[in-house]
């Protein structure tokens, strides 16, 4: 797996810039552990957003994640609540403190911009040059905000990729309602109607086509400080409602759909989001015509591969044990 050829998997060979909203969450958290040292792509900037736990505990989770691995990049602090009802929150799969079986620090030493994720996604786009993907890992607060409020912004995102979502009415789909979706179905219905291309990252696809399982977690452990840190976060983070244990690696698979798209199958799909009878149900429509791309699926080996090759790869001595 050391000598797995990421490389064949990208489109360009130009790094991609980005900006990652998060509510780390478990699976927020993996998937930070990888981007920051993805040498593919260029953090611009980070942002935090109420979503699997508090705002509060989500903010400061990413700050200990930075901590940890000594990463130093732009963080501002987003949306404490829905746009326009009660956040709900899980911490029933992610644990009180939001990273499953690893508790962290209250003492972060990162320090967070003077101004919010709104403002500091606004000005990092309008200042860029058109070429900033947003990666949205929770919640869509903090973009329906920023889309509703800076609308002059719409033509400088090039793309957003996101992670939730389940496209009722197709037999390959569980019918459920997505936490990140439902967690504010206003905000998403927002970004939906701006047109924006979108990148889709189903929830099912984490679960049942690239999920880890037990075996897989405790091998990572035993690679290196990381993989320890992810074995043991997902000790708590075992997916409700399968007979085996499983982790769900939704928010991984979203950074990397955008980063290596050939790892994943896509289909070309128009979006609505219910508001009412059931709040952030996706109805989708196959049409081939729509502005959102889906991920039916992945390679699941490449996949893991991928999640070893790039793990090993990080040294010991950029954490602080």
């Amino acid at each position: 797996m050391d000598k797995f050829d990421k490389d064949f998997y990208r489109v360009s060979k130009e790094k991609i810039k980005v900006i990652i909203d998060t509510d780390p969450g478990v699976d927020d958290a993996a998937c930070l552990i990888y981007a920051f040292f993805d040498e593919n792509i260029d953090i611009k900037l980070l942002t935090t957003v109420v979503g699997n736990t508090t705002l509060d505990k989500t903010t400061r989770n990413l700050l200990h994640l930075m901590d940890l691995f000594k990463v130093n990049l732009p963080v501002a602090r987003g949306a404490k609540k829905a746009m326009m009802r009660e956040s709900i929150n899980a911490e029933f799969i992610h644990q009180a403190e939001g990273l499953g079986g690893y508790c962290p620090s209250d003492v972060c030493s990162k320090q967070l911009l003077d101004i919010d994720a709104v403002e500091a996604m606004y000005k990092v786009l309008m200042d860029g040059d058109g070429d900033i993907i947003p990666i949205v890992l929770g919640p869509q607060t903090n973009m329906g905000y920023l889309l509703s409020t800076h609308p002059d912004v719409i033509p400088k995102i090039p793309k957003i990729v996101f992670m939730g979502g389940s496209p009722y009415g197709h037999p390959d789909y569980p019918d459920h309602i997505s936490f990140n979706i439902s967690s504010d179905p206003e905000a998403f219905n927002i970004v939906l109607a701006s047109k924006i291309p979108l990148l889709m990252i189903p929830s099912d696809v984490g679960r049942r086509k690239a999920h880890l399982d037990e075996k897989f977690v405790t091998y990572l452990g035993t690679l290196n400080h990381a993989g320890k840190l992810l074995e043991q976060m997902y000790s708590k983070y075992w997916e409700p409602g399968y007979p085996d244990k499983r982790v769900a690696t939704n928010d991984t698979l979203a950074l990397f759909a955008l980063v290596y798209p050939k790892m994943f199958k896509t289909e070309k799909v128009s979006i609505k989001v219910d508001l009412e009878s059931a709040p952030g149900k996706t109805l989708i429509n196959f049409d081939g015509i729509g502005h959102v791309d889906m991920v039916t699926d992945v390679d699941r080996q490449a996949f893991l591969s991928l999640l070893v090759s790039d793990l090993i790869k990080i040294p010991s001595k950029t954490f602080n044990d």
